[in-house]
């Protein structure tokens, strides 16, 4: 029988998983480094990858997000956590107006 996990624990081991096999994986969000995150996913992540790959980062959903898709057209693999869903609203300039558009505005490249 499948071991039942909770949403939190779930989405905890995934990002560990992808943190330990992919070096250009990160994770940014406010309060998930040292704090361990409003919900605790991140307890303990900081002490174990390090301020690289775990980011603590200002209150800017918009700001975060935008480094984030900078990031991505680089290579990396940025995980992006906001503290509560409605926080999502305030990124979504950055997808919709800058990620979903970078593939014609930079011609494909």
């Amino acid at each position: 029988m499948a071991e039942t996990k909770t949403y939190r624990e779930a989405l905890r081991e995934a990002m560990v998983h992808e943190l330990d096999n992919d070096e250009s994986v990160i994770l940014m969000g406010e309060d998930i480094g040292v704090y361990g995150g409003t919900h605790l996913i991140t307890d303990g992540l900081y002490d174990e990858y390090g301020p690289k790959r775990i980011m603590d980062v200002p209150i800017s959903e918009n700001g975060f997000t935008g480094a984030a898709v900078g990031m991505a057209m680089m290579g990396m693999r940025p995980v992006v956590e906001m503290m509560t869903w409605n926080f999502s609203f305030l990124a979504a300039d950055q997808i919709i107006q800058n990620a979903a558009k970078v593939r014609y505005f930079s011609g494909g490249q």
